[in-house]
């Protein structure tokens, strides 16, 4: 029997959380510009989205709902992803801030959310 106290917990709500988090201190850290301040503005929207719509998948009123909600942010994480490549790509951030961390979470959120699309739909 393997001992369980040894192993690492895992919440899907805290990386969300995390991410957030993340999305928050980098629209912060953007560019001063036309261009910086509307792309701060869509991933904040985007970027933060994902952990109210996960809350509210948790209490889908059926499966289907579920399944829905998840979608929502699954749509969320890959428009941030995007947004992401976006800043990356246009330099976009004033301060030596960790992007690749941020777009590596962004990729593993959506493999999850999709693994956990595929899993709940085989359910139905």
């Amino acid at each position: 029997m393997k001992n369980t106290e040894s192993l690492p917990q895992y919440d899907l709500s805290e990386r969300l959380l995390d991410f957030a988090h993340g999305i928050m201190q980098l629209s912060e850290s953007m560019l001063d510009t036309r261009a910086g301040n509307h792309v701060a503005k869509q991933i904040l929207r985007s970027g933060t989205s994902p952990l109210p719509n996960h809350g509210e998948a948790q209490a889908a009123e059926s499966p289907k709902d579920f399944i829905h909600k998840l979608r929502i942010c699954l749509k969320e994480l890959r428009e941030t992803f995007l947004w992401l490549q976006l800043i990356e790509r246009a330099d976009l951030v004033t301060e030596n801030f960790e992007l690749p961390k941020l777009i590596t979470e962004a990729d593993e959120l959506i493999r999850i959310f999709v693994s956990s699309i595929r899993t709940a739909e085989k359910r139905l």
